[in-house]
């Protein structure tokens, strides 16, 4: 397995991909096209975020990104992890824990990175378990939103 920052040639697997996470595991349902068109965007523009996938031989079998939270308290950047997701056929192979090790090296060759975070559906105990032995901590905060549309 080797892990590399994606390209615009896995965008359809990488959009496939985060359709099924969706559903999995918050049982929604996502507009393929528009996801299409935002993991384009991020592959288009590293401003937005990155990709990072996990690959076996040509085939992406794990994938994680990262967009950026600038925080004036640290005088740096948040890594957020976002779009975690491993073919089932994988999983519990250490695709994700390989993956977070690249994307933690690659922080550490960041100066202006100061910490990792992410968000969890709440009752996805599988991946707060593996988080958790990653070293993720809960914090004192919780996600809100408002969306515009």
């Amino acid at each position: 397995m080797t892990i590399q920052p994606a390209t615009m040639a896995d965008a359809a697997m990488i959009a496939a991909y985060n359709v099924a996470l969706a559903k999995e595991s918050e049982d929604l349902i996502l507009d393929p096209a528009v996801v299409g068109q935002g993991v384009e965007a991020v592959l288009r523009d590293a401003a937005k975020g990155v990709y990072f996938g996990a690959y076996e031989g040509e085939k992406l079998v794990g994938q994680i990104m990262v967009t950026y939270e600038w925080s004036d308290w640290r005088n740096g950047n948040f890594w957020w992890l976002q779009s975690v997701y491993v073919h089932p056929d994988f999983r519990s192979r250490g695709v994700f824990k390989s993956l977070f090790a690249y994307a933690l090296e690659q922080a550490q060759k960041t100066p202006d990175v100061c910490g990792f975070r992410l968000y969890v559906e709440e009752h996805n105990s599988r991946a707060q378990e593996a988080y958790h032995r990653l070293g993720f901590k809960y914090t004192n905060y919780q996600v809100l939103e408002r969306l515009l549309a």
